[in-house]
């Protein structure tokens, strides 16, 4: 179904991270972006769609008037909204927005870092760091950003509170032009999922617990919750009542990423068991439920596969990133 084309290389290797690929198609230009995670840097390709031209970027995290930072990126994803495309970055120090081809900073967004005290406290020490990114109706930017169409006038919008535990991804809705009353969904290390709906004020729907097992990946489509968890299994929920429609085994080991091409109904998953595999998602109207076939399997030999994301709405290509890999591969329909 699918056959491996000309990898593409990277300036550093990939970082073992949840969701470490970012694409985003540029039909005008004929290009193709793609971003993977190092240490402190994101490194940011740029490839014509005839296979002759690249050229590369690295994005280091930073903050503005700081030369040199060891801040540590925990995500980086391209957000597609209607007036404009941006490259979102998220560190231990904050939330960085830059213009899609990674050329301009627009926004920078410190997180509050609670002091350090001398006292001895009997509470377990917390984390501070961004993750979780995605792109929702017109002008939103989780968590929560207003993105004017263009200039560096972004402002923060809002902060929901719905998690006790980290959050490992969010999604919004990709349907294809579809609207559904859910259009966010955030996962946790708990494996706990929190359905909104966006607006001026967004809104908790449904709350679908978890199993104390983390869900690293997770996707919406048609109202469906697509959640990939460190058990290998993909587990498809109704969004908005949370009711189950499918279970399934999917890896042996920890799901690092889901991606669905929302126009083909194609979903994408990936695992540190080197295997990527290909699903179809179909609805069934007459019950209202979500069917899911396996159709494709590719296994990267001795890879901890930590990144894969379609290069496209119907599912044509897919690209694939792995731990300490220094190339992105890609793989097109025959």
């Amino acid at each position: 179904m699918y056959h491996k084309e000309k990898s593409i290389q990277i300036k550093n290797s990939a970082s073992a991270l949840y969701n470490n690929l970012g694409v985003l198609r540029i039909a005008p230009r004929r290009l193709t972006y793609f971003t993977v995670v190092h240490a402190n840097v994101v490194n940011m390709v740029s490839a014509s769609w005839d296979g002759l031209n690249y050229s590369h970027r690295q994005l280091q995290s930073k903050e503005p008037n700081v030369s040199t930072s060891t801040s540590l990126i925990t995500q980086a994803a391209f957000c597609a909204l209607p007036s404009r495309d941006l490259l979102v970055v998220t560190s231990q120090k904050g939330i960085q927005m830059y213009e899609s081809d990674g050329s301009i900073m627009v926004y920078w967004h410190a997180l509050d870092i609670p002091e350090t005290t001398t006292e001895l406290l009997c509470v377990p020490a917390q984390a501070v760091f961004a993750r979780g990114i995605s792109a929702v109706c017109e002008s939103y930017i989780c968590v929560v950003f207003d993105v004017p169409s263009k200039g560096s006038n972004i402002t923060l919008s809002d902060v929901m509170e719905g998690h006790k535990e980290s959050i490992t991804d969010m999604a919004s809705q990709c349907c294809g032009g579809e609207v559904c009353i859910a259009d966010l969904v955030s996962a946790d290390d708990g494996g706990n999922l929190c359905v909104w709906q966006s607006g001026e004020e967004f809104k908790l729907l449904n709350h679908i617990p978890g199993f104390d097992i983390s869900c690293s990946s997770v996707k919406l489509w048609k109202g469906t919750v697509v959640a990939g968890y460190g058990t290998g299994q993909i587990r498809l929920y109704e969004a908005v009542t949370g009711i189950l429609h499918a279970e399934v085994n999917a890896h042996a080991r920890w799901i690092y990423s889901l991606d669905i091409a929302p126009f083909s109904g194609l979903l994408l998953s990936a695992a540190e068991d080197s295997l990527v595999r290909v699903w179809h998602l179909t609805m069934t109207p007459e019950s209202h439920s979500v069917e899911i076939a396996h159709l494709y399997n590719e296994c990267v030999t001795d890879t901890q596969i930590c990144g894969a994301k379609f290069c496209d709405g119907d599912g044509y290509a897919f690209a694939v990133t792995g731990y300490d890999l220094s190339e992105i591969i890609r793989y097109t329909q025959s």
